[in-house]
Order: structure tokens, then C-alpha cells, then sequence
């Protein structure tokens, strides 16, 4: 009925491995990457309503229209399933609090996006199947399927829509740090294919240094990743021009972390320390969160 309230949690997630292995003809890189969510998540409120569609946006002057993708996952889904809701012209006021910070390689946008579906296919009872609703995330971005199945730690190929769990990530605290500027993904991706040049050839040989080349199981569906693995093709570009990646992996190597990494096309940068460093982890937290505001020390989403 109108006025029925659900609340839905979308996490955000860091990229433990991530290699650009090809190029299609339509300009979409070929990845081979292990996303981790991790417990640091925005809130959606959504509330059924006779008609229409509402969005209001707390913490970040994210637009409330179109531009923005949740009222576009809004819209897909009432056209999709427009024929199973119940008579009359559906609609929803969403309200969304972030807390992940925009642009920052941590994946928000897409998580709001599947948990817009995911909430809609509830408040609605449309009964829609994983594949229906990866079909609708799919048509959104290429991150947001990764968001729609509801596994902690996803193996993705392709563009990102061939999924597959992957093995836990061991006892690890995460530290991020997210500098405060913000990053295009497709900036990122068109500065990736100058730097090691625009012959498929280039990317053929980073596909065979990887761990998992497309097309082929990962050892990461089977074990846990080791922090000695830890690898973002991307970050070799974004570092050069933010240099405060390079630093900040630097403090959290200091402050005890077994690894450090940028995650997805940056800036964010993380730091494992292990369960037997939780004080060292808290003191870096501490020291980092003076100079940046956007700092937290998470778990990994279970």
C-alpha cells in the first residue's frame, strides 16, 4: 500500500585484484577482478507512493533526477515490470543517505543502483528471478550486477557481468582512505589505453601475467587472496596524477598494514592489517584521520 517504508543498505567495495586484460570493439575494457563489499554502506529509504518518482540525495549534492542513477533504476524497473505490479500507476519517494564519497573507485553509484532494484522487486512483490534483475543492472553499468547478488566477495570477467563467488578474504581489517578528489572512471580507462598503448597486443601481455585470464576459473573463487597478490592495472594511471595515492600507500604500509592498494580507478587507497594488528590499525586510523576526513576502519562485508 502507499506509504509502506523499506529500508535497504548498499555497501560499497575495494577492488583486491584487478587486471585490464582486452578491449571489445565498442571501447568496453575486459576485466578480470575480485570486489570485496565491505561495511561501509549507504541507506536507502523507499516508500511506495500512487505515482511518480522522488529522490532526495543527504550528503552530496548528487542531482535528483535522471542524471542521477538510482531514479534511472527507479524508472527501468516500473517499465520492466510494469505488467506483474498491481493495478494503478506505481511509484516511490526515495531517500538517500550516502556515506560512501562520490567518484572515489569504491563503487556507490552502482551499489545505490542495485539496492533500488532489489528494494523495488520487495516493496513491490514483483518476484523477480537474479537473472531478471542482473539483466535490468546490467543495462544501468557495468558494476551494478556485481552489487545485485547479494555474495560478499564476487570473481567478475568481462566487462564485469560474469560473476562468480569468490573465497572469503582472510582475518583483515580494512583502513581506506579517500583523499577527497574526485575521479572519472572513463577518464581513467581512456588515459589506461594510452598509457600501454592501443595495440590489443599490449593488453594480451598483461592478460598473461595475470592470475586469472578471461574466460578461465580464478584461484580466487577457491582460496583466499594473499596480501603479497594484491594488483590494480589502473592504478598506474591515476597515481601519476594524484600523487597522494603513492603517500597514502606509503602511511599505511608504516602504520602496519600488510598491503596497500588503490581500489577500482581510484583515489581511494586501502590497507589490510591483519586480525593481530587491530591496535596498529586503529592508531593509523587516528593519525590519517586528521588530515582526511573521508578515513574509515571497516570489516569486510560477510
Amino acid at each position: 500500500m502507499a506509504g509502506e517504508i523499506l529500508t535497504v543498505s548498499a555497501p560499497a567495495k575495494i577492488n583486491l585484484y584487478l587486471k585490464v586484460i582486452g578491449r571489445r570493439e565498442d571501447g568496453y575494457h575486459l576485466l578480470a577482478t575480485l570486489m570485496q563489499k565491505i561495511r561501509l554502506a549507504d541507506t536507502l529509504l523507499l516508500r511506495r507512493s500512487h505515482s511518480g518518482i522522488s529522490l532526495t540525495c543527504h550528503g552530496s549534492d548528487l542531482p535528483a533526477d535522471e542524471k542521477n542513477i538510482v531514479f534511472r533504476a527507479a524508472q527501468l524497473f516500473f517499465v520492466t515490470m510494469g505488467r506483474r505490479l498491481a493495478a494503478g500507476q506505481p511509484g516511490i519517494d526515495i531517500t538517500l543517505n550516502k556515506k560512501i564519497p562520490v567518484a572515489a573507485g569504491l563503487g556507490g553509484g552502482s551499489s545505490d543502483a542495485a539496492a533500488t532494484l532489489r528494494g523495488l522487486n520487495q516493496l513491490y512483490d514483483a518476484r523477480c528471478s537474479v537473472d531478471e534483475l542482473l539483466a535490468m543492472a546490467g543495462r544501468l553499468g557495468a558494476d551494478v550486477p556485481q552489487f545485485v547478488v547479494d555474495w560478499p566477495i564476487v570473481w567478475a570477467t568481462g566487462i564485469g557481468d560474469r560473476l562468480e563467488p569468490a573465497a572469503p578474504l582472510g582475518d583483515f581489517r580494512i583502513l581506506l582512505v579517500n583523499p577527497g578528489s574526485s575521479v572519472s572512471t572513463k577518464w581513467v580507462y581512456e588515459k589506461f589505453a594510452l598509457t600501454v598503448g592501443k595495440n590489443l597486443n599490449n593488453l594480451k601481455s598483461l592478460q598473461k601475467k595475470s592470475l586469472a585470464p578471461a574466460g578461465e576459473n580464478s584461484v580466487f573463487t577457491t582460496r583466499s587472496i594473499r596480501p603479497e597478490e594484491l594488483e590494480n592495472d589502473l592504478e598506474m594511471v591515476t597515481a601519476v596524477h594524484f600523487p597522494v595515492i603513492e603517500t597514502l600507500k606509503k602511511k599505511l604500509l608504516a602504520g602496519g598494514a600488510a598491503a596497500a592498494l588503490m581500489s577500482g580507478s581510484g583515489p581511494s587507497v586501502f590497507g589490510l592489517f591483519p586480525g593481530n594488528r587491530r591496535h596498529q590499525a586503529a592508531t593509523c586510523f587516528e593519525e590519517l584521520k586528521k588530515e582526511f576526513g573521508n578515513t574509515f576502519l571497516v570489516d569486510p562485508w560477510h
